[in-house]
Formats: C-alpha cells, structure tokens, sequence
C-alpha cells in the first residue's frame, strides 16, 4: 500500500510541481485554506494552518507529512509570520508527534541565510566558484522576517527529532519557476529549482531513511552557490535540471 502523505499548503506552486509528478505516487490528503478550482488527487481539507484542531485532525492515519502552508511573502509583517509560519509549523509538528506520523518534511527557504549575500565579505555569488558554497552546516542569516520563521521552523523539526524521534528533513527551496530560470536575473538562475527536480526532491524526502537533515533545494545550476551535496547523499536526491541550459 502507498504511503498516506498529508500536504499542507497544496493550492501553493511547490504543492503543484510535487502533484504534478507524483499525484500517483502516495494517497494524499491535501490541506489549504481555499477549496480547490481543479481536479486534485486524494482528500481534501479546507482548513487554515493556524487551527490547532483542525491540524490534528488532519494528520489522523498519516504516515508522513509534507508541510509547504504559511505566509510566503519575502515582506509579510511580524503578526503573520508569527501566526502562519511559527506557530502553524509548530501545530503541524506536535500533530506529528501525536499522531504518530513517522516524518516529517519542511519546507524551508533561501531567506533563512539571505544575509550572506549582502555580507561585504561574501565573494561574488554569481559566478561558478569553489571557495564560497552554503551546505547546511552554517548558521541561519535570515535578511527578513520571513527568513527568520523558516530558521525557527528548521529550529522547531530539530527540536521535534531530538526529543521525539521524528524523522525531519528541512528544505531551503530555491527559486522554483515552471519551464525555465528566470530570464537576465542571475541570482534566480543560480538558485533555480524545476517543477520536475522539486518534485523528485520530496519524493526523496518521503522515501529515503534520515534523522534530521537540513539540504538546498534547487537544481543542478552551473552558478549554484548553495550545495547539494547532502541532498545527494543522504536522500537520493539526483536532479537533472541546470539553469546554464537556458542561456
């Protein structure tokens, strides 16, 4: 029998490149505060991140859970991320845990170290280059707000992992576009990831053995400045996506 996946936020563009792939794959029970406009797989829960209840509600007979669902605006105030972001990921985590979900994947972002780019010392990020590469083992640099809830999430799923055993996989998605990188916007086209390699990231994510893990999710760009390494490693994960074949 398949896995039974819980995707919260699943009206959102990293819930459509995942279903677009694997929308066959697991049984899925979706989670946004909208009800659907289209023909989606599974279940769906309209329900809002920031209801506790419903939250636990959801996570009943899951076995793992994919959580996308909170404020994505780069600029959202402090009451929002706090709402959304923290205390949702927060709920969804301790649902986890009592509901005896065994993994969870988060999906975390680029703004949680979006400070090392404008480090004075930080080398040109633009350009293919060995000396500078973010990995996972250096400390968050959120550059707002919103960067500093995706910190605390990752903070929360370890939290989650070392006094609950729950298996957590955090995911600092990149830039994910349909298609094609962005175009004359260098930054994007180093930190591009594909619907298709966004999708068989968290498909890794649901399928491979891990504690907690924190990885890059973006494709496998010529000018990438954050590694994959360990996304590599630890899940499996094989992209076959490179911006530098668009130019």
């Amino acid at each position: 029998m398949a896995q039974s996946v819980l995707l919260t936020g699943a009206a959102g563009r990293v819930g459509q490149a995942i279903l677009a792939d694997l929308a066959d794959e697991y049984e899925w029970r979706l989670l946004d505060r909208e009800p659907p406009t289209e023909e989606l797989p599974g279940e769906f829960v309209v329900a809002d991140i920031t209801d506790d209840d419903a939250v636990y509600e959801a996570m009943e007979g899951i076995d793992a859970v994919i959580h996308l669902a909170g404020d994505p605006r780069p600029e959202a105030p402090w009451g929002s991320v706090l709402a959304n972001n923290i205390d949702g990921t927060h709920a969804v985590f301790q649902g986890a845990v009592d509901a005896g979900v065994e993994r969870v994947a988060f999906a975390s972002s680029n703004h949680a170290v979006g400070a090392y780019e404008t480090d004075e010392r930080t080398p040109d990020m633009y350009r293919p280059h060995d000396e500078f590469r973010l990995d996972g083992t250096e400390l968050p640099r959120p550059g707002n707000l919103y960067g500093v809830s995706k910190a605390a999430g990752e903070t929360l799923g370890r939290y989650y992992h070392d006094e609950y055993g729950l298996s957590v996989v955090c995911v600092r998605i990149g830039n994910l576009t349909k298609g094609h990188p962005p175009i004359d916007y260098e930054r994007g086209q180093a930190m591009w990831l594909s619907y298709r390699d966004c999708a068989h990231l968290f498909d890794r994510c649901l399928r491979a053995e891990y504690g907690y893990e924190l990885v890059y999710g973006i494709s496998d760009n010529d000018r990438k400045y954050y590694s994959i390494d360990r996304a590599r490693e630890v899940l499996g994960y094989e992209p076959r996506d490179n911006s530098a074949a668009h130019d």
